[in-house]
């Protein structure tokens, strides 16, 4: 019950544009905020950008928060329409390239039930920006494809592609990671 009534007196404070409130409402959901954004991302400079504009949002729109309805949901709603504009923004400068796969192997389905939450997160920062956020937005947000064209301004199409290539190249990751995996057990 604490949490609900620090919460409620630090929205309360953000709604008076109070400085303390605001940065215990940060750090409070900081770390909430960095899974978010390094999903959506390969850097951890860019995270904390998508984070801090995320929270920018959040002080400047909190008047436009229901109370009657959770915070996270609404913050994370927030967050992830700031990694979309990050996105957007910086498109142009991502590059596109993977990181080369040497090895080819066969591919094992339950390889990602295996994944730690750190290594998932490391073989989504190794996708190319676009397959990345589309399969983010798809997989993990539940958007649909006509909802991601809308967002990211791509065509449905495009979403379905990033999408696919994005799952083939998870794969093509997974497999070469076991490979890596393998070796080092075999020989270290």
């Amino acid at each position: 019950m604490t949490e609900n009534k620090n919460l409620t007196s630090w929205i309360a404070g953000c709604r008076k544009m109070d400085e303390p409130s605001q940065l215990e409402l940060y750090r409070h959901f900081y770390s909430y905020g960095m899974a978010i954004a390094l999903r959506y991302t390969n850097s951890r400079e860019s995270a904390m950008e998508m984070v801090n504009d995320g929270f920018f949002k959040v002080f400047t729109k909190i008047n436009q928060y229901d109370s009657s309805f959770p915070f996270k949901p609404w913050l994370r709603r927030i967050l992830i329409n700031s990694a979309i504009d990050h996105y957007r923004k910086y498109k142009q400068e991502l590059p596109n390239e993977l990181h080369p796969i040497v090895e080819d192997s066969p591919a094992y389905n339950e390889a990602l039930d295996q994944l730690e939450f750190d290594d998932l997160l490391k073989i989504m920062q190794l996708l190319p920006p676009a397959y990345r956020m589309s399969f983010n937005l798809y997989v993990v947000e539940g958007l649909t494809h006509a909802e991601i064209a809308g967002k990211l301004e791509i065509s449905i199409g495009t979403s379905k592609s990033n999408l696919s290539k994005a799952r083939q190249k998870i794969k093509e990751l997974l497999r070469a990671s076991r490979n890596s995996q393998t070796k080092t057990n075999n020989y270290g």
